[in-house]
């Protein structure tokens, strides 16, 4: 036999072997794909526009800008948006790890809008793909929204209660906040077995949570165990005063209610110099009556006033009066001293009872993904959509984060770095970049969350206006620390009258989103403030001056 022949056999063999490997994994990562789509040929033909009238924005398939990435646009300002996609089978969330993935670019910022995702239950639960809208039945919705006061990367899921069949919305609690810049960012969701979900935001962890948590959602998924009684009553003579007037309180013979707060100062002695007999205001001398004037549309004119020189020498012009002084008598109208209530019984609240509702799981029973969606209303155009991927293992999408976003994120990231060089502000916008997102965390603190608005409020005027931004970092702060100090040496409490718990909850037939409605009227205000900015006639002229 051929020595040379006897010599290949091995090396063939390990050759084979190196590409029967090679095979597996290849196919292994195939398997790991559920959907992916990276709208590098047109959507048309594959994704599904609703037909719906309200859908009037039109999709484009686009360039990202900079880039020979192509992704889909949401091209017009102020429009409503709805296209979907289904999936060659529906895609379990039972079994295993899923990942949700997708890429969003604001490439004219987004100041009132949606970019998010929406996976939708079968066709079966009540929806069809040329009439899909806010009300189309979703599994999960994930993604940035950004107006007024929302700030967040969603992330809702629906879900039936076993006992009721009602599909309930369950809100992830203090989600992350949107990037504020106008490049290419990708989003993650990852569903584990073990009932954790995390969400990244390129490719960074920003959130975990539990779903069974009860402080992760709201409402939480497992309902309360009991409920107040919707038929339990306060009795009559349930006594909730805290305090009471003593009732033996006499008021003092020498309180006068009567007494002004204020009287005149009789001490007071007109200043020396003070001109009685000329006016504070005079007619401006060197004012002219336009040529354009008409008497008779316009009326008699009359020179605008200004201040009377006279005055400026003068400690002061016109009639002198006395000024007014504290009134050492005044008390103010009298009340009869705060005792200790002997007949309180408590703040009232109605007894609890077995709820009806309740169940217990060992993880969610979510409904199967058949369909993408995305229908937004945003008052932004330029937002563009790419790398749309459902997968079975995290290192799928971690591959897709690597090849196929992060080389565009460092591009545009490099050419915005030198355009802040250029303009010289490079090291001011990457200061305030990571103080915005420190001050975007520390808004989403639960003891903060009653002035999240007014905080997020302040946060976009500094934004919009970085000449501003100092002082209004030092108002934020303000309302930071004046928070800090009342849970520290404590405060007024306002008495909370306790009401029956309403079930937050939604049939089969209403599965519109909540949140969505709301966001939509945030965007509605938005939309009629613009246009009426646009329609607004030029203001007429004053006619004569007012008296």
């Amino acid at each position: 036999m051929n020595m040379g022949k006897v010599k290949l056999v091995p090396q063939l063999l390990l050759v084979t072997l190196l590409f029967f490997i090679a095979f597996q994994e290849l196919s292994a990562s195939d398997d790991q794909t559920i959907f992916y789509e990276s709208f590098d040929e047109t959507f048309e033909g594959r994704w599904i526009v609703s037909d719906k009238e309200e859908y009037q924005g039109v999709w484009k398939h686009s360039k990202s800008e900079g880039h020979d990435d192509y992704g889909l646009l949401v091209s017009e300002k102020a429009r409503k948006y709805a296209i979907v996609k289904e999936t060659d089978s529906p895609v379990s969330l039972k079994d295993g790890t899923v990942v949700l993935q997708f890429e969003t670019r604001l490439q004219e910022g987004l100041e009132c809008g949606g970019a998010y995702l929406k996976y939708l239950r079968p066709q079966e639960a009540g929806w069809k793909p040329k009439e899909f809208d806010n009300d189309s039945p979703y599994t999960i919705m994930f993604g940035p929204d950004k107006c007024g006061a929302t700030n967040k990367v969603h992330f809702i899921f629906k879900h039936k209660n076993p006992k009721n069949g009602e599909y309930v919305e369950h809100h992830l609690k203090f989600p992350p906040s949107v990037p504020l810049d106008k490049l290419t960012h990708v989003y993650t969701a990852v569903l584990k077995p073990d009932n954790e979900l995390r969400i990244l935001v390129d490719g960074e962890e920003k959130k975990k949570a539990n779903f069974l948590s009860t402080e992760d959602f709201e409402p939480a998924l497992i309902p309360a165990k009991t409920i107040p009684d919707p038929d339990d009553k306060k009795p009559e003579d349930w006594d909730e005063r805290e305090k009471i007037p003593e009732p033996n309180a006499v008021k003092p013979e020498d309180w006068d209610e009567d007494a002004p707060m204020e009287i005149e100062d009789e001490e007071a002695v007109k200043p020396e110099g003070w001109l009685d007999d000329e006016p504070e205001e005079i007619d401006d001398p060197e004012a002219t009556k336009p040529e354009d004037w008409d008497d008779e549309e316009d009326g008699e004119w009359e020179a605008p006033k200004t201040d009377n020189p006279k005055c400026d020498t003068a400690p002061g012009c016109g009639e002198w009066k006395k000024p007014m002084k504290s009134n050492p008598a005044y008390k103010g109208k009298w009340n009869a001293p705060l005792i200790d209530n002997p007949d309180y019984k408590g703040i009232w609240k109605p007894q609890q009872i077995p709820n009806p509702d309740y169940f217990e799981l060992e993880r969610p029973d979510f409904e199967p993904i058949a369909a993408i969606g995305i229908e937004i209303w945003t008052m932004q155009d330029g937002i563009l959509f790419d790398n749309v991927l459902i997968a079975k293992d995290e290192k799928v999408a971690e591959s897709y984060r690597e090849t196929a976003w992060k080389p565009k994120f460092e591009v545009e990231k490099e050419k915005q770095k030198a355009e802040d060089v250029a303009t010289g502000s490079d090291s001011v916008t990457s200061f305030q970049k990571k103080v915005f997102d420190i001050l975007y965390q520390i808004a989403d603190v639960p003891f903060l969350s009653t002035y999240k608005p007014q905080i997020l409020e302040l946060l976009e005027k500094a934004e919009k206006q970085p000449n501003l931004t100092i002082g209004i970092l030092a108002s934020i702060a303000v309302v930071i620390f004046t928070v800090i100090f009342r849970i520290i040496f404590g405060g007024k409490k306002n008495v909370r009258v306790e009401k029956e718990n309403t079930r937050v909850a939604e049939t089969s037939n209403n599965q519109g989103s909540s949140g969505d409605k709301e966001e939509e009227k945030e965007k509605e205000k938005e939309k009629e403030k613009e246009e009426e900015e646009e329609t607004v006639p030029p203001r007429r002229r004053n006619a004569r001056r007012e008296n």
